[in-house]
């Protein structure tokens, strides 16, 4: 397990982020029952509705969490640079856990705020995460 060791920032937050995820989806879940939603339905898209925002939010991390599960993932086992994929990694969790946040509290406008440049960030730090595991490959 020594070999892992450097990227033990990069391994925590793709743990960090799953808990997340795992976390919210019964508030996300509690907030439909309490709209009387069936499970998996959604609520209707309007943003000063907590449960659309909580249940958004939950659906936002399960969306993004395979693609960064995958790429620190494979920057790991190809052997990209260890203090990148670590900082780029913990960035995106910062990035996804404020935005996580700015979302369920319906922080700023629904579109173009603080939440989208938030997404823009952990996005852009997952898209050179998979660069660097592609360089790292060959």
């Amino acid at each position: 397990m020594d070999m892992f060791a450097e990227y033990s920032h990069a391994i925590s937050s793709v743990v960090l982020f799953t808990l997340v995820v795992l976390f919210l989806a019964p508030f996300s879940a509690l907030a439909k029952q309490g709209k009387g939603l069936a499970p998996g339905a959604t609520p209707e898209q309007d943003y000063s509705d907590q449960a659309y925002r909580l249940n958004r939010a939950y659906l936002n991390g399960t969306e993004t969490l395979p693609a960064f599960v995958a790429v620190v993932t494979a920057a790991v086992l190809l052997g990209a640079s260890p203090f990148w994929v670590n900082l780029l990694a913990s960035v995106a969790l910062l990035a996804r856990v404020v935005m996580l946040v700015v979302h369920i509290k319906g922080i700023g406008k629904p579109n173009s705020g603080l939440r989208s440049v938030l997404y823009v960030l952990g996005w852009a730090c997952m898209f050179v995460i998979g660069l660097m595991a592609l360089v790292a490959a060959f």
